[in-house]
């Protein structure tokens, strides 16, 4: 049996829908920050009926439960932070000596990329191998990090427009003040630029696993080149294809793709089955197995989430 919104019915696939359509926020009236009100007074929360002396009872039993529960919470704080130094400094005592040959940083790791890498991952970029291919798990974390990360900027700076029925009325009047007054300068200078920022960024991308670069630092120039056109055109004409919607459905579909793929690679790999996938020609565009498609997707998020963090601050919500 799902759960009915009223303000939003539907099942929860409906919900999910919604989300990705941008028609359901499941987070609004509950985490915005609210504005700071008047202080009650004194005891004013307490039921009328009760006596001065027995609110002053009250008041003081729970203040003395708080303090009791902040002693308890500092305590458990301390341990917790004990156990973690004891457990480092253990793991730490099992660790070869630095710059010990025997120690598998020189003697396996190292060497394996080195020597096998081309064969392996068919990148001639040993560092998109290695990042895309032998520590794919750690990559995929990252860019979840960069998508959790958008998703706390999105829940601090929102704005609840229910409270304060002129607060769409005010942040429109902010995004006025912002937007460029006719700068011509800058916007000849971003119509000349930003096609050759953005070309140049997806270059990158799908060039590497053949030479430097790759998803973050192509997804980083792509993000630079929509931040600029922004600058220069303003909101109005961005959001005609940068919408909320598409940011949030890109971002979704590249992580997906990436989990898919990779568990898939893990699944095979572990389990010694042969896989459809190949390393190809080294050298050509299309090769590399999943890691040219896997930049692809890192690219997205990291551009999504520049120009997201970018909107935001300088709107101060949405």
């Amino acid at each position: 049996m799902s759960r009915r919104n009223p303000k939003y019915p539907g099942s929860f696939w409906e919900h999910f829908t919604q989300w990705r359509r941008g028609e359901y926020d499941p987070s609004q009236g509950k985490m915005e920050i609210k504005a700071p009100g008047k202080k009650p007074e004194r005891g004013s929360w307490l039921p009328s009926a009760l006596s001065q002396e027995m609110r002053d009872d009250y008041e003081l039993g729970m203040k003395r439960r708080i303090g009791a529960f902040q002693r308890v919470y500092r305590v458990m704080a301390l341990l917790l932070a004990l156990t973690l130094t004891v457990l480092l400094l253990v793991t730490v005592s099992f660790l070869p000596a630095f710059g010990d040959v025997n120690a598998p940083e020189n003697n396996e790791v190292a060497r394996r990329y080195i020597e096998k890498g081309l064969e392996e991952t068919g990148a001639v970029n040993i560092v998109a191998g290695m990042i895309l291919d032998y520590r794919a798990f750690d990559t995929f974390g990252e860019s979840c990090v960069l998508f959790i990360a958008s998703c706390c900027v999105l829940i601090l700076l929102k704005v609840d427009r229910d409270e304060d029925p002129h607060s769409q009325a005010l942040e429109d009047m902010n995004d006025r003040h912002y937007e460029p007054n006719r700068d011509t300068v800058l916007q000849m200078a971003a119509r000349l630029l930003v096609p050759v920022i953005i070309i140049f960024g997806i270059y990158v991308v799908l060039n590497g696993h053949l030479s430097p670069g790759g998803g973050f630092s192509g997804g980083a120039i792509i993000g630079s080149g929509l931040i600029l056109y922004l600058t220069a055109f303003g909101f109005e004409r961005t959001g005609r294809f940068m919408t909320e919607k598409l940011i949030k459905s890109l971002t979704l579909c590249a992580l997906g793709f990436y989990c898919i793929a990779k568990s898939y690679s893990f699944y095979t790999g572990a389990n010694h089955l042969d896989s459809f996938i190949t390393p190809g020609v080294p050298g050509e565009i299309l090769s590399a197995g999943l890691i040219v498609y896997l930049n692809i997707c890192v690219g997205i998020v990291v551009a999504c989430t520049m120009y997201s963090f970018y909107t935001l601050f300088r709107k101060g919500g949405y």
